[in-house]
């Protein structure tokens, strides 16, 4: 049977001008960028133009931008870098029982150096109260992290109301923006992040790659310790030429395909979700938020049936069950669990998200396989 991918969120395949940037780092320019001889002559102004095109991207300076292997090191970065900077100060986070756990984590970790956390509840759709996020301000609060688009979901969170209130307290505003980045409008200054984490898997380069914007002024502890001009001294190691352009160079077609391809995107998963009404009516289930979400992104639970086991049932679809990062479990999404989805509707879960390579035949085909197993 003809595969069928519906898994973007989880990760996306190169796009063929982000492989063609790439290839002049592959077959040649390989000398350090920190070399200043000829064979690296082109390689620090090719990173320079990267960092560049990811900080026009989201509205940054170049020099606000610090390369990083994904968007899990950023947010770590983000978290313990500004705990370790503020090192034996009362430490307040506040976070919400939706993250990945590339945030979550993180936090526990810096909790059981001293840290305290707070971690706020969300609504039946996954949405976190900006009034919330006020009342669990402290005078030792000093980091908010929330993400911009949840990842199973697709919830799009109020983040710029809650990085006005978290800059009103002199809070610094974290935002893991590895979800939302080419689906929805990321600019820092619109939502008032101080610190945003960005990865390139989710937007079609490779793997291994990441960012995080630091405002200026805003300090952190670097979590690699050698050579202090690597990244401004906050990730030491030598740069990958390699994978920095294919990030910027991925970042910089964002702007070419917002217009046309989410609506086209956008337009297909909302087919798929009709018929998916039209076969099931009350049987199913959509998680998430109706309006405020990913263009991409339908989270639809079938009543009584294991998501887990669906999937298994028509192998050639490639979808998921909820983040990535836990698939292959038949447990309750955590993500779920914080909405309040009963365990008969949440066991039945299932995430399709919709990509570039996404057709109206894909749609039709999963109807159909679908309706002959559920």
């Amino acid at each position: 049977m003809r595969k069928i991918y519906l898994d973007y969120n989880a990760s996306t395949p190169i796009a063929a001008e982000v492989a063609a940037a790439m290839q002049p780092f592959i077959n040649g320019n390989f000398g350090n960028p920190s070399s200043g001889h000829w064979a690296s002559e082109f390689v620090k102004p090719a990173i320079d133009r990267a960092r560049g095109q990811i900080a026009d991207t989201i509205g940054s300076k170049a020099s606000e931008i610090v390369f990083t292997s994904s968007g899990t090191e950023a947010s770590n970065l983000a978290i313990k870098g500004l705990f370790f900077k503020n090192w034996g100060k009362p430490f307040h986070i506040i976070t919400s029982a939706v993250e990945h756990a590339a945030t979550l984590a993180p936090c526990r970790f810096v909790e059981s150096l001293g840290a305290e956390l707070s971690v706020l509840p969300v609504d039946e759709y996954g949405r976190v109260d900006p009034g919330e996020v006020e009342k669990a301000i402290r005078p030792s609060t000093k980091l908010v992290s929330i993400m911009h688009a949840q990842n199973e979901i697709g919830t799009v969170q109020p983040i710029s109301e809650i990085g006005k209130i978290a800059r009103s307290y002199g809070v610094c505003m974290h935002v893991d923006a590895a979800q939302s980045l080419g689906k929805i409008a990321v600019d820092v200054n619109d939502l008032n992040a101080d610190l945003l984490s960005i990865t390139g898997q989710k937007i079609y380069a490779p793997k291994g790659v990441g960012a995080l914007f630091v405002r200026d002024g805003v300090e952190l502890s670097p979590l690699l310790h050698g050579p202090s001009a690597h990244e401004g001294g906050l990730r030491s190691g030598t740069e990958s030429a390699l994978l920095n352009v294919a990030l910027g160079t991925a970042c910089s077609m964002l702007g070419d395909m917002k217009s046309n391809d989410l609506v086209r995107i956008q337009e297909l998963r909302d087919r798929f979700y009709e018929g998916l009404l039209d076969m099931f009516g009350k049987r199913i289930r959509l998680n998430g938020h109706t309006c405020e979400r990913l263009p991409n992104t339908l989270n639809v639970s079938f009543c009584g049936k294991q998501g887990y086991d669906l999937l298994g049932r028509i192998p050639n679809i490639a979808a998921s069950t909820g983040s990535a990062c836990h698939s292959g479990s038949s447990g309750i999404s955590p993500t779920l669990a914080a909405l309040g989805v009963p365990k008969e509707w949440a066991q039945g879960a299932i995430r399709f998200s919709l990509g570039r390579g996404s057709s109206l035949r894909d749609v039709d085909e999963v109807l159909e396989l679908l309706a002959n197993i559920a």
